[in-house]
């Protein structure tokens, strides 16, 4: 497995991004440490045990219909259209197809178990470039509008939508102590599953994605469905060309 590159001064140039981040000098302390050993490091390497257990990387390859040096960048694609799976899938779901087809039982999609086995997959593409391909198919051409449509849909009482705290026009406001990131140049699709300070545990973009509509107080769209694949579509292909860096760490 690639070990996993965060550039400590594109870190720096974060805590710096905003003179109003409030993050006390022990968080900040906390933070830089981490960066050197990323505590969800460990979460990753029993995802590793637990795809050797599946046949390790070989298997997976062979399930996708790769080899496992063209595995990586083909990682680096997802969501992506699986004609075998017949919809946009995550990698998750493709992991829970990949265990049923060897007669086992599938790891629930939001698990602690799922959640390891991904990062450890995705993992695999690390210092990949992200080439997620909006316009491969029409299958993922559908998947990225209605991920367009979520994104940018206001609901709730409230009328937010996750546009509402990402826009340019608001990118970089404070809100909950942290400055709002423009997911694209954050490169969201390609530093989640991450390590969450606050949370103290290793986190899914799709279950952030759920954090951010709990906060928002908007009916919360259930991880793996169709609507919240195409969300991690969309804000994926928003840091297309960015690097992969897993496990990611994040406030």
């Amino acid at each position: 497995m690639k070990k996993a590159l965060i550039s400590l001064v594109a870190a720096s140039a974060l805590l710096l991004a905003s003179d109003q981040f409030a993050m006390s000098d022990a968080d900040r302390a906390m933070y830089a440490e981490m960066l050197e050993a990323n505590p969800a490091e460990i979460f990753v390497q029993e995802g590793g045990e637990k795809l050797a257990k599946l046949g390790g990387d070989a298997a997976l390859a062979k399930f996708l219909g790769k080899t496992e040096e063209t595995l990586p960048a083909y990682i680096a694609g997802f969501p992506r259209y699986i004609a075998s799976l017949g919809a946009v899938v995550s990698l998750e779901q493709v992991l829970q197809a990949m265990m049923k087809s060897q007669g086992l039982e599938a790891y629930k999609f939001a698990s602690a178990d799922m959640t390891a086995l991904s990062a450890y997959v995705k993992s695999l593409a690390n210092e990949e470039k992200i080439n997620i391909d909006v316009n491969a198919d029409e299958h993922i051409k559908a998947a990225y509008a209605l991920g367009k449509e979520v994104y940018e849909t206001k609901r709730g009482a409230r009328g937010l939508a996750c546009l509402s705290c990402h826009s340019s026009d608001v990118i970089g406001s404070i809100l909950r102590t942290q400055p709002l990131p423009d997911l694209g140049k954050a490169v969201a699709g390609g530093t989640w599953p991450a390590y969450r300070m606050t949370k103290s545990s290793l986190t899914t973009l799709q279950k952030r994605f759920q954090g951010c509509m709990n906060n928002a107080l908007l009916a919360v769209i259930p991880q793996g469905s169709p609507e919240m694949v195409a969300l991690e579509v969309y804000v994926t292909n928003l840091g297309k060309g960015g690097e992969i860096a897993i496990p990611g760490l994040k406030r």
